[in-house]
């Protein structure tokens, strides 16, 4: 053999044993975690139609948990293999430290991307824009803000909501009684019960409340808003190529118009998507 045989036939041998190692180091963090268990743990709020809520059969449906099982899918595929999924029921409260501790690999509800919240967790590309608004009784008019005046507000503590409904009330000069309460359905209760005036929410989430009620003829959704929502489904933080994994197949669900049929089954009802929503499906859904 010559010696410029030799050179290559060594170069070639190294490559290779470099190849080896480089290809098993790939593929770490919840990409290796969720192919070495054949199981991804995603969570979910109960009480958070449309977008996410327990069906028939108790198993998690809505807009989110569609846009989650598809993102499985992507990953199934991407992986080479069978995927188990374990839905967890998570909170409001919790709902961060869930993800940040590994306990769920992607939190897909109703959660606000927001930069303080991204100090714990960081967040795939925006999967719905919403607005803080008000659910009320169909019997109670509020015309303006100052019809807000001493009236008791429910608010779940800890929300990007109520951090945006009382800095909107101390803008506006507008003085009113908070009552706390734990969920969405302790919310509506709350003006069911009548120890409430209004539910502060979601106005996505609050019109998903009201249709799913017994009566939805009981309740009414005031012109008033006061925040801007961004919705991003959680992952842990400084993990890209799950991340990278969760955007691509948002991207393309977007992109190739897949969002249509999702967005038709559980919002249909409430009329065609405006003019933000649309935007965010069009900047999002980035090339490959």
């Amino acid at each position: 053999m010559t010696d410029i045989k030799k050179i290559g036939a060594t170069l070639i041998v190294s490559a290779m044993m470099m190849a080896g190692p480089a290809a098993g180091q790939e593929l770490d963090g919840t990409l290796k975690k969720v192919k070495e268990s054949s199981t991804l743990t995603l969570g979910y709020l109960e009480s958070a139609p449309p977008f996410s809520f327990p069906g028939p059969d108790r198993r998690p449906v809505g807009y989110s948990i569609d846009l989650c099982t598809q993102i499985a899918s992507a990953v199934q595929k991407q992986l080479g293999v069978s995927l188990k999924l374990n839905w967890v029921p998570v909170t409001t409260a919790n709902r961060l430290d869930m993800v940040a501790s590994g306990k769920v690999d992607i939190e897909c509800s109703t959660s606000t991307a927001s930069l303080s919240r991204q100090e714990k967790v960081d967040f795939s590309l925006m999967t719905f824009v919403d607005g803080g608004g008000l659910l009320t009784k169909s019997s109670l008019k509020l015309g303006a803000v100052a019809d807000l005046a001493d009236k008791r507000i429910a608010v779940i503590p800890g929300t990007t909501t109520q951090t945006a409904l009382e800095k909107y009330l101390k803008e506006e000069f507008v003085a009113v009684k908070i009552v706390p309460v734990k969920n969405h359905v302790e919310g509506v209760a709350a003006i069911e019960k009548g120890s409430a005036d209004a539910f502060a929410s979601d106005r996505g989430i609050l019109i998903g409340l009201a249709v799913t009620s017994k009566d939805p003829s009981l309740f009414a959704l005031p012109s008033i808003i006061f925040s801007y929502e961004p919705y991003g489904f959680m992952v842990r933080r400084n993990d890209a190529a799950f991340r990278l994994a969760v955007n691509r197949a948002l991207a393309e669900i977007y992109r190739s118009g897949n969002i249509v049929p999702i967005y038709d089954r559980w919002f249909g009802a409430f009329g065609k998507p405006s003019a933000a929503i649309l935007s965010m499906y069009l900047l999002n859904g980035l090339p490959e």
